[in-house]
């Protein structure tokens, strides 16, 4: 970095992210991944700060700050929209979002979610993942686990879910059945 060489020193740290990654110690892993996304930036390497981004935002997710995984692939979702090469990847960008969304357990706040991203992205109402956040904010607010896990079920029929996102919507599974077997120690 002292001789200038930002994208070198920002592949190196990346690397080191990596190895902190295969150690399972996310914490350093997340700060190598900020440190290498704030040098791409700095060389105008968009695409590999993103990539780096991604990486953070996941690992936030899977510690449970899912506030900050949603901002940071929102944030990454509306920059992609910009960029024709990258407008394909919005809609997975959006996806990861609504997961962290749906993990909150708040009802209101996906709901709101799902109508910002249908500003944001007018072409994501049609889309398989839209129907995926949607079919599953349903099963939320119904309180049906049968008609959440088929959801997931028919989505992964056609598009393989990744370990990240089945992690995350397990984690909302168990969620909803505490909210049903609440409900059922009420009645």
């Amino acid at each position: 970095m002292e001789i200038g060489r930002l994208s070198m020193s920002a592949k190196f740290c990346k690397e080191i992210a990596e190895l902190y990654e295969q150690e399972q110690n996310l914490e350093k892993a997340m700060v190598y991944y900020d440190k290498a996304a704030d040098l791409y930036q700095g060389e105008e390497s968009i695409s590999n700060a993103n990539q780096c981004r991604l990486k953070i935002a996941e690992h936030v997710a899977e510690m449970r700050q899912y506030q900050k995984a949603i901002e940071i692939f929102e944030d990454i979702a509306k920059q992609a929209l910009s960029n024709n090469l990258l407008k394909f990847g919005v809609r997975g960008h959006l996806l990861n979002a609504g997961i962290c969304q749906l993990c909150k357990g708040d009802d209101v706040a996906i709901t709101n979610a799902l109508e910002k991203y249908q500003d944001l992205d007018p072409t994501f109402a049609g889309t398989r993942e839209y129907k995926l956040l949607a079919d599953l904010t349903a099963s939320i607010e119904e309180e049906d686990v049968t008609k959440f896990t088929d959801a997931i079920k028919e989505f992964d029929s056609m598009t393989k879910l990744d370990a990240w996102k089945t992690t995350l919507l397990l984690r909302v599974k168990d969620l909803l059945k505490a909210k049903e077997m609440e409900e059922d120690d009420l009645t």
